[in-house]
């Protein structure tokens, strides 16, 4: 069974830093793609960042710049590396583990950023 466990939110002041992590157990970590995603309150589901199994990055405009994502697929895990928050980053971010014909997704960890 899949399962992915995020860890690394919290909150943080305008400007700083946080890192995310997803951990996957269950299924070898490396055929797989994983993209991070955050829901603000009262808003859709965005797509933040994805990076392929074989390591291709893609972020959405808002975040280009500020957050890298990475994979270490020894150790089954994916980070989002968040910096220079802003106020607007506030969401609770989810991770989703996906190839074609399958994903899962993570419990979601929460990012407040304060002024």
């Amino acid at each position: 069974q899949v399962r992915l466990v995020e860890s690394g939110g919290g909150l943080v002041q305008t400007g700083g830093s946080l890192r995310l992590s997803c951990r996957v157990s269950g299924v070898p970590f490396s055929p797989y793609n994983m993209d991070w995603y955050r829901q603000a309150p009262g808003k859709q589901r965005e797509l933040v960042a994805t990076i392929t199994r074989l390591g291709s990055k893609e972020y959405n405009e808002s975040v280009e710049g500020r957050f890298a994502i990475s994979r270490d697929n020894a150790k089954n895990t994916g980070y989002l590396q968040m910096n220079s928050l802003k106020p607007e980053d506030t969401a609770v971010y989810y991770c989703k583990l996906w190839r074609e014909g399958s994903y899962s997704w993570g419990q979601g960890t929460q990012v407040t950023v304060s002024l």
